[in-house]
């Protein structure tokens, strides 16, 4: 091997050291203020069902359909499907499965949105 070439990859090991160590030990990246759109599966159903827990306790449609909204471009009932299907599937308790179908009754009652129509 050439004085060059074991120069050239002792470069790149140390550089590739040195940038793992920053990266991972010194500066890491936290996450802070993140948008609930980027939840993953288990916390957005968490997410989805604290919502629920709030429209059980005020009652307010208008501001859990808000809530929801944070989640994704989607229609909420879509949101509050998607928990209530990873809900059972992952043994959530029945109080918690009877707070995420209130609200998803509550959401499939109200009317569909007016379409926009085109010329």
């Amino acid at each position: 091997m050439s004085p060059s070439l074991r120069r050239l990859l002792i470069g790149v090991l140390l550089g590739l050291t040195a940038g793992l160590i920053y990266g991972w030990l010194l500066r890491p990246v936290r996450y802070v203020d993140t948008a609930p759109d980027s939840l993953r599966a288990d916390y957005r159903t968490d997410y989805v069902l604290m919502v629920a827990e709030a429209y059980r306790g005020d009652g307010d449609l208008d501001l859990a359909q808000v809530r929801l909204a944070a989640l994704g471009p989607l229609a909420g009932e879509s949101y509050v499907a998607e928990a209530l299907e990873y809900a059972v599937a992952n043994d959530f308790s029945r109080t918690d499965l009877d707070t995420l179908n209130h609200l998803a009754v509550a959401l499939r009652a109200l009317p569909a949105p007016a379409e926009i129509g085109g010329p």
